[in-house]
């Protein structure tokens, strides 16, 4: 593309709009968007981050919930279940909520969202409360999962195909870390001889503080707004559901996990809850701050390769899980599931860096060019992302409810991790029968292949 001779700051109209908005364009990059993308980007993180930590309140709460709250195991892990559902579900409006509001108004909004479910918990967070009403409670906390929709949407839309998998890995991994400050915070606070309610107290003010930066820091584009017909066209395109599928495997398996560890490490070994809050939190902190870094991977080698080759360490670290499970080993057993988080968060950012190749490939298949192309990519990668995270934080509803069932059928979590190994070889062959074997054959070209060009999905 040819670059102009200047990149003039971009166009704004009330309510922080910028209406010309080409990442693309080096010249513009360097001079001016590099720096509004990477400014939205921090804030968009902020956000993100609590919301995390809001929708997995509830990995920590259920810990220190003890036999005054009436609560069996079964119990704690439908709840979490339920949690995690309702954080999947609304990932889909909130990837439209960006479209309709503009990325900094959703931003603002979403954030004071998660006053709600706070608030909530804090108040019914005491013995003698219905487990009906905790379930009620704890499906409000499901709001905070949407957060990463939007967030994703979000800022697709600032960076060029190019920085994309840096960019994207950061800002989840930035928002996935939620998980782990919190349990870490809960460590803490109760370490300190506080309790549940004070933890929630603690982030109250800290959701007003991420919805006031995010007004004053942040901006929404113009040109990713009022686009209705790309969620459709999304949904009709069978690689959102193949990526959904594989998003399954790593961020399904980051959030289950992240809500089950620690009940895991309480009923099959017979952790206190301190101990167990000891363990928790270096799994998903690991897993979300190396998420860029398999976001970085993907941009060097290939989103598909890393992908391939991760889903190949899941399962060895699962077999090893499974062999830890059975011989009592909890040594073993701490350190291969912490690995498996790591691996997951690793997958996370091969994975989401796969998205907008695939749609940049499928324009170049088409036979478009330049901008257009790139245009075709951000619409319909932008639009798949809401869907893909929705599907993929089913993944963590699965693993919840495979471990209640595998504790009520078994007395430990082995009957689960079976399933699992299994998902994650069915990944493995779908990732390298997609996207890597077509990529291989190079055979000779037919009359067909003249006149519809094959898609190379070499360089996802």
């Amino acid at each position: 593309m040819t670059a102009p001779s200047t990149a003039p700051a971009p166009p704004s109209r009330g309510g922080r709009w910028i209406q010309q908005w080409d990442p693309e364009d080096e010249t513009f990059w360097k001079e001016t968007g590099e720096k509004v993308a990477k400014r939205n980007l921090l804030f968009s993180v902020l956000s993100e981050h609590i919301g995390f930590s809001v929708w997995t309140m509830w990995s920590v709460l259920v810990l220190f919930m003890g036999p005054e709250y009436g609560l069996t195991p079964a119990d704690k892990f439908l709840l979490t279940s339920m949690v995690t559902l309702v954080g999947a579900v609304v990932r889909v409006p909130y990837t439209f909520a960006v479209a309709i509001f503009g990325g900094r108004n959703w931003t603002i909004i979403s954030a004071g969202l998660l006053l709600v479910p706070t608030i909530a918990a804090f108040t019914v967070m005491k013995p003698g409360t219905s487990f009906n009403t905790f379930l009620l409670v704890g499906l409000l906390a499901g709001i905070g999962g949407g957060n990463f929709a939007s967030s994703m949407t979000n800022i697709n839309a600032f960076f060029p195909l190019r920085k994309k998998g840096w960019a994207l890995g950061l800002n989840a991994g930035g928002g996935n870390i939620g998980v782990p400050v919190i349990q870490l915070a809960a460590l803490a606070i109760i370490g300190a001889s506080g309790g549940p309610r004070v933890l929630l107290g603690i982030y109250i003010p800290l959701i007003l503080v991420a919805a006031v930066l995010a007004a004053l820091f942040m901006d929404n584009l113009e040109n990713v707004k009022n686009d209705t017909g790309a969620a459709k066209d999304a949904a009709r395109d069978g690689h959102t559901w193949i990526m959904s599928f594989l998003y399954i495997g790593t961020f399904g398996s980051f959030i289950g996990y992240s809500f089950a560890f620690g009940q895991v490490l309480q009923n099959q070994f017979g952790r206190t809850p301190l101990e167990a809050a000891y363990v928790t939190f270096i799994g998903p902190l690991l897993g979300s701050l190396i998420r860029p870094v398999g976001g970085a991977l993907a941009d060097k080698y290939g989103g598909a390769k890393i992908t391939l080759w991760n889903y190949v360490a899941m399962a060895a670290a699962t077999a090893v899980l499974i062999a830890a499970s059975m011989e009592k080993s909890l040594g073993l057993f701490t350190v291969a599931f912490v690995i498996l988080f790591v691996l997951s968060g690793l997958g996370n950012g091969s994975t989401f860096k796969m998205i907008p190749g695939i749609f940049h490939a499928k324009a170049l298949g088409k036979g478009l060019e330049g901008e257009e192309a790139a245009a075709y990519g951000r619409r319909l990668s932008g639009a798949s992302m809401g869907l893909i995270g929705a599907v993929g934080a089913l993944g963590g509803v699965g693993i919840n409810l495979a471990f209640r069932q595998s504790f009520l059928s078994y007395g430990s979590g082995t009957g689960a991790f079976v399933a699992f190994l299994a998902f994650y070889a069915a990944c493995f062959g779908v990732t390298w029968a997609v996207y890597l074997r077509r990529t291989a054959a190079k055979g000779a070209t037919t009359a067909a292949a003249e006149t519809k060009p094959q898609l190379n999905y070499a360089e996802v």
